[in-house]
């Protein structure tokens, strides 16, 4: 089987690589201070197997360079930025992987009480819509926490002839009938549903953990497109995850090292999988590791350098 293989975790592995202390706009403070920190480690995964690597713009979008802790961000600079080094990057590293945009969550992850008015995310999607679609490859609209939210991303993507995936995540527990659900309850065929009418290419779950991501895939198969996941290995459950906390909350799991993680992963190819990778706490190990065991299986990574 043909496999997609996608990077792993930004946040939390600059972090990591930094020796600057960690503050609530993290994701961009580090790209505009250590610029060479984000392109070596989109490298990193590149040379790993990535075969699509994601823009580090999750955490600019329109909203949050509005007023971030008072400050007012440079939007579509950091945007700009994020393209340059990730396209840096695939140059330094002579690979064929493709370049994902990313359309986040616009105000807070994991908070389906947060999300806003379909239309407001309609047209603040489209904004960073505009600026990357020249420079990608393929839009990802990643950790969605809501249907709504979800066709809202999709909706502004679709218009911009790129392919689109689109990745919910998924509460951290399972519902008493034993299904996964997005973080708002919604099941995974009413987060499907809602996507009725738009050319969305692909469905994943991501920023969920691998053991309820499994139970997911099953329903996100019955739609019939393509699908996959890409999970985080944190230990702690982050849905009262308040805004202003840091990335310093987030902890490794003992038992998700590359190799067990990579036996998740190939868990989730024997249901039909196509498209994997990693999330929060992920690393370039984890996805060299994921990239030896998925081609020691027999599958042929896509893509990839």
């Amino acid at each position: 089987m043909e496999i997609t293989l996608l990077d792993g975790g930004m946040g939390q592995e600059l972090c990591h690589r930094s020796s600057n202390p960690i503050h609530a706009e993290w994701g961009g403070w580090v790209m505009r201070n250590e610029p060479h920190l984000v392109r070596e480690l989109h490298e990193d995964y590149l040379r790993a197997g990535a075969g699509v690597i994601t823009l580090n713009t999750y955490a600019t979008t329109p909203r949050v360079s509005e007023d971030t802790h008072g400050q007012t961000r440079d939007f579509e600079g950091e945007q700009k930025l994020a393209i340059e080094l990730a396209s840096d990057a695939r140059e330094a590293a002579g690979s064929a992987a493709r370049i994902a945009g990313s359309l986040p969550p616009l105000s807070w992850s994991y908070r389906p009480s947060l999300v806003e008015a379909f239309d407001r995310n309609v047209a603040d999607y489209r904004k960073i819509v505009e600026v990357e679609v020249d420079h990608v490859d393929l839009f990802i609209c990643e950790t969605m926490s809501t249907a709504e939210e979800g066709r809202a991303a999709a909706t502004a993507a679709c218009e911009s002839g790129k392919p689109v995936w689109v990745s919910w995540t998924l509460a951290p527990a399972l519902a008493e009938d034993g299904t996964a659900r997005l973080r708002s309850g919604e099941t995974i065929a009413e987060a499907c549903a809602a996507l009725d009418g738009l050319d969305v290419a692909a469905l994943l779950v991501n920023c969920s953990t691998p053991e309820v991501t499994i139970v997911a895939l099953p329903g996100l198969a019955r739609d019939g497109r393509p699908f996959g996941a890409y999970a985080n290995a944190f230990s702690a459950d982050l849905s009262a995850y308040a805004p202003g906390e840091t990335v310093e909350v987030i902890e490794n799991r003992t038992d998700l090292d590359p190799p067990a993680y990579a036996g998740h992963v190939l868990s989730w190819i024997e249901t039909g999988a196509t498209i994997v990778g990693g999330c929060c706490q992920t690393t370039p190990a984890h996805i060299a590791e994921v990239a030896r065991q998925v081609s020691a299986s027999g599958h042929r990574l896509v893509g990839s350098a």
